[in-house]
């Protein structure tokens, strides 16, 4: 007999989160931690979306999207979960590009950047100054046509070596374009200047399973392959999900799953104003990416010179087109030593990521796709083996990840990596005027896209939820 994931799920909750990436754990969180009554649903068999890992043979662990945030997880985690998971982030502190425009190696915060920018690059430092405080002053009700590529020629015209040391590591990150709102760019790129670049000591397994544990303390049900087949509404309100073939009634749901997803698969165009739905329609999906994991034998070392982040490219320009296309150029080496994960084996990994497209990959029959993969493999070797001479024959285990990776472990359409682009923010934030309890919490508009925005967009959707709620209540009880 097939086993039955929601056996112990009740028929009836407060809130329902649907999807455990980082804004569906943390809103759950808040809201159990408030009282209310929360399940939280995931389709997979592991929590964190896309911030999870994966276990391999060897004893190698493999981070999906552990390669760096900015200092404002320590006070969001510390707020919003507990001391114990914010004093395991830590800074990382060698931070590398190479590219035929320049090599050079930073902590990556506003002091570093400015004496580099001011001495090694030649800017007016009242330029500099200005472009830091412009970027710190944005925020999501600011003018939005105005590009990134206007920014940059504002403070610093025909200066394409500025450019790319200042957008490279922010289009990794979180996908941004030249093309994109400016402010999609600056609230991101001022976050991270703020003190650096950190990770969590100890890896997402271990980030996860604290998460769980302040998930049960705090009274959330956690119900794992559990695929949320529809949200039901009635009269403007929601009333129930499907999941798994069985209806659970709730008076909210927060769902943390793709924005297009929510709105046509889950509720379904019929549910919604037909201003509503050409909104969401006209909503961009944003791009994929690619990755090879590599693990080293175990008496394989990486000296830790080599960088923790190393952005690298043989492209003579910067160019976006170039940082999607299959040709790669430019690729993001994260590497973890064995303080990464101080309590496991002594081992060294890279993880190589490349922001990829979707129609890239989508169609190609099964052996086009594994000859693919395994392209993307050698070539992302081949290109390794400048930092770390002879890795070919030092790696224990390697494989790929690709755009149809993604898709189909996140159910992310087309395997979008980032959720949507910025007009997503618009339509994911009105979702409540049109659906009385209905939220979304996932990535959006760029600025909500990882770590720090997931854990960010998570509280103020279950600060508005906990206000709905709490409001009802006393109206019951009066």
């Amino acid at each position: 007999m097939a086993r039955d994931f929601l056996k112990n799920v009740s028929d009836q909750y407060d809130v329902v989160v649907i999807g455990s990436g980082l804004a569906g754990m943390t809103s759950a969180n808040i809201l159990g931690r408030a009282g209310h009554r929360v399940l939280l649903l995931e389709q997979h068999y592991k929590l964190g979306g896309l911030a999870t890992w994966f276990l391999r043979p060897g004893g190698h662990i493999f981070d999906i999207s552990l390669h760096g945030f900015p200092h404002g997880m320590i006070k969001s985690c510390r707020r919003y979960w507990n001391d114990d998971i914010a004093d395991r982030i830590v800074q990382l502190k060698n931070i590398r590009f190479d590219n035929p425009m320049f090599s050079l190696t930073t902590t990556f915060n506003r002091a570093d950047f400015t004496h580099l920018l001011t001495t090694r690059f030649g800017l007016d430092p009242a330029a500099v100054t200005a472009f830091f405080d412009t970027a710190r002053g944005m925020n999501f009700y600011d003018d939005q046509t105005t590009t990134t590529r206007d920014l940059f020629e504002r403070f610093f015209p025909g200066r394409e070596d500025v450019v790319r040391l200042l957008m490279e590591p922010i289009t990794y990150a979180n996908g941004s374009t030249l093309e994109d709102p400016a402010i999609t760019y600056g609230i991101v790129f001022s976050n991270f200047m703020s003190k650096g670049v950190f990770i969590y000591q100890g890896g997402t397994d271990d980030l996860v399973s604290r998460m769980k544990q302040e998930l049960e303390k705090n009274n959330v049900d956690i119900a794992i392959r559990c695929n949320v087949e529809r949200i039901h509404v009635a009269n403007d309100q929601v009333q129930a999900v499907e999941v798994n073939g069985r209806k659970i009634r709730c008076r909210a749901v927060i769902s943390n799953a793709n924005l297009r997803t929510t709105v046509f698969d889950l509720l379904g165009r019929e549910a919604l104003s037909q201003d509503f739905v050409e909104q969401a329609e006209a909503v961009r999906l944003n791009n994929s990416s690619t990755q090879v994991y590599m693990a080293m034998k175990p008496d394989v070392e990486i000296d830790e010179s080599t960088g923790d982040l190393l952005f690298t490219s043989t492209a003579p320009v910067f160019r976006t087109d170039l940082l999607l296309s299959r040709n790669i150029t430019s690729r993001t080496f994260s590497f973890y030593y064995p303080n990464t994960r101080p309590d496991k084996r002594r081992r060294y990994a890279v993880v190589s990521s490349t922001n990829a497209n979707w129609s890239d990959w989508a169609d190609l029959s099964e052996s086009e796709y594994e000859a693919s993969k395994q392209e993307l493999i050698d070539s992302t070797i081949d290109a390794l083996e400048k930092y770390v001479p002879d890795a070919r024959a030092k790696i224990d285990w390697v494989e790929a990840a690709t755009p149809r990776t993604f898709n189909r472990y996140t159910q992310h359409q087309l395997g979008a990596s980032f959720g949507t682009k910025f007009e997503g923010l618009a339509v994911s934030r009105a979702l409540p005027q049109q659906i009385g309890g209905m939220y979304h919490a996932g990535s959006v508009g760029i600025i909500m896209s990882g770590w720090l925005g997931a854990i960010n967009y998570g509280v103020i959707v279950s600060n508005e939820v906990d206000q709905k709620l709490t409001t009802e209540n006393a109206a019951i009880g009066s």
